[in-house]
């Protein structure tokens, strides 16, 4: 099992939009993924609570059965659209994908 992490620093504001509805536009747009991509195993996504300096804005946590089907979800048509939109709208991305 793959487990497929990537976090983002939101701009204050990008595509005429703040960065609340940005978040919320890109985890609603995530979440439709789901049932669309059949590679996707599990998915939650979690917004800051904490707002230190260090956090981060945005969680995007994803399980696959292996890195094949991973690979698979992140050339996917639907999943390319949102990335272009988080790419707009985020200016931090970190990523860690493991075996668990």
């Amino acid at each position: 099992m793959i487990r497929h992490v990537v976090m983002w620093k939101f701009k204050d504001s990008a595509e005429c939009k703040d960065k609340i509805e940005n978040m919320e536009i890109v985890k609603d747009s995530l979440y439709a993924l789901k049932p669309i991509i059949s590679e996707i195993k599990k998915m939650e996504i979690g917004m800051d609570v904490t707002h230190s300096d260090a956090s981060m804005d945005l969680m995007l946590l994803t399980e696959f059965d292996s890195i094949e089907d991973m690979k698979t979800y992140a050339v996917h048509p639907e999943h390319l659209k949102v990335a272009e939109y988080v790419r707009k709208v985020t200016e931090t991305r970190v990523v860690l994908d493991c075996e668990i």
